[in-house]
This record gives structure tokens, sequence and C-alpha cells, in this order.
């Protein structure tokens, strides 16, 4: 009976340890999430607007047809027109979202997950392609703009998950 006793105390010991670590990395996910949703939409908003219908960039997040191209082979498995990634806003905050959680992520391993340095490159990259340089006129002015949109996307998170 004693026997018994024991080894259910230590498969419950196992498991519980065997479930943390799985709970810790839930969490995580739910951390990126937010943090992805904030840089997609953080992106969209300030995403240049050339006054121009036919300024050859596409969706609400202007981007270019030769990256669309890649970018949903990644993606989707597949590629799409860069009409069809106009047409579906849907589709493209798919494709930019999971662009921005692959940049994201990784600039966030890079930066020792200083959040407001990942950001910034991340921004600077989408722009230029480039995660450094963008340090003054108008790419350093875009930047800025994202990361302070981003921190208002943040805030409005934070604020939800505190109120419920």
């Amino acid at each position: 009976m004693r026997k018994n006793f024991i080894r259910l105390i230590l498969s419950g010991v196992v498991v519980s340890l065997g479930l943390s670590p799985l709970l810790s990395v839930q969490a995580q996910q739910q951390v990126a999430n937010a943090q992805v949703a904030a840089m997609v939409e953080a992106l969209r908003q300030a995403a240049p607007q050339t006054g121009s219908q036919n300024d050859g960039l596409y969706s609400q997040w202007q981007v270019k047809p030769e990256t669309l191209k890649g970018w949903a082979r990644t993606c989707l498995k597949k590629e799409i027109t860069p009409t069809q990634f106009e047409n579906s806003p849907e589709t493209a905050r798919q494709v930019v979202s999971c662009i921005a959680r692959r940049e994201l992520n990784q600039q966030l391993r890079a930066r020792n997950n200083n959040e407001t340095a990942a950001v910034t490159d991340v921004a600077c990259w989408w722009m230029t392609g480039q995660y450094t340089g963008c340090n003054s006129g108008f790419t350093a002015t875009y930047v800025q703009k994202v990361a302070k949109f981003y921190q208002q996307e943040r805030a409005k998170t934070t604020t939800n998950q505190t109120t419920r």
C-alpha cells in the first residue's frame, strides 16, 4: 500500500514537472501573439501613403509585388497575385502576421528579448531590408512611427488583459 502511495506521489511530481514547461511555452505564445498583433497593426498604421492608386504597392501594408511573391510562398505555401493580396484583407493580414512573427521572434532573440529594440529593428527591416541604418531621414521617421504605434497597441492589449 505504501509503495503504491509513493508511486502515486512520484507520478504526480513527474507529471507536474513535465507540464510546467508546456504551460510556460503556452504563456510565452500568448505574449508572442499579442506582440505580433501589435507589430502588424503598427506596420499598417505607419504604412506610407503615396496618394496614388497605382503606386505599385499592395494592401494596407503597402507591400511590393516582388516581396509578396516570396512571402506568400513562405506563409501560404502557394503564390498569390498582388491583386489577390490587395482584395483580401484576411489573406494580407495572414501573410503580414506570418512575416512579422518570423522577424519579431528573430529580433527578440538577437536583442535578448529587448522588445523596443526588436520592434525598431523589424520596422527598419520592413522598410529597407536591413535591420540597421534607419537613424536619419525618412526611414528614421518611419521607424519612430512604427515604434509609437506598437507601444499604443501593446498598451491596449495590457489594458484589456487587466480588465478581464
